[in-house]
């Protein structure tokens, strides 16, 4: 990337080069320093932009959960949102090398990232503790998975034998295991939450 002078130095070319440093080299590698001389300038004009490392990194979490889901989620019936938030969540996640970006990221971030997801429950007919409630069960299960199938897929030995049940190979999962089952968990969720919101039966595909 071409390095900005110092002064001409903004917040977003900072946040930018801290993604690049992520991805390309992982969690480690993102540090005050690293990410100065990426930039081509001292670390010093970094903490008047972002601050310290704690707020480059919260930054960075805030930059990889923007614009989760377009505006229109609200226009879907309510279960169809849920899998839509919950696919685009999961998608976004995924696609961060280091879970551990993903578990130290702010709880607020989180929040805004959500709040689409709670107005369509709310004009679905839940109450708005019944649609926190149910974002909070699809946020902590998405981010639970993740985390989890991260380490799985990292760890799996030996072959895989394709079990014709997805993730039914004791010796691990593969990608197409975890995408399965992410699926499987979804629409486990979905029907829990149409239990306990019978009122408006939903007629979706998943």
């Amino acid at each position: 990337m071409i390095s900005p002078a110092a002064a001409d130095l903004e917040a977003d070319d900072v946040v930018r080069a801290a993604i690049e440093l992520l991805h390309e080299e992982g969690f480690d590698a993102v540090s005050m320093r690293r990410v100065a001389a990426r930039l081509g300038v001292s670390p010093v004009p970094l903490y008047s932009r972002v601050g310290n490392k704690d707020d480059l990194l919260d930054a960075v979490a805030d930059r990889l959960l923007a614009d989760l889901v377009p505006a229109e989620l609200g226009h879907a019936h309510w279960a169809d949102c849920v899998g839509q938030w919950a696919r685009a969540l999961h998608e976004r996640l995924r696609s961060v090398p280091d879970s551990r970006l993903v578990l130290r990221t702010r709880r607020w971030a989180f929040v805004d990232a959500s709040r689409p997801l709670i107005d369509a429950l709310r004009a679905g007919g839940f109450t708005e503790p019944e649609a926190v409630r149910a974002c909070r069960l699809v946020m902590w299960s998405v981010i639970g998975f993740v985390t989890v199938e991260s380490a799985s897929l990292a760890e799996r030995r030996g072959g895989h034998r394709s079990p014709s049940v997805p993730g039914g190979d004791p010796a691990g999962v593969d990608q197409a295991d975890a995408d399965a089952l992410f699926e499987q968990q979804l629409r486990y969720l979905i029907a829990g939450l149409t239990a306990d919101h019978p009122a408006d039966l939903p007629k979706f595909g998943i």
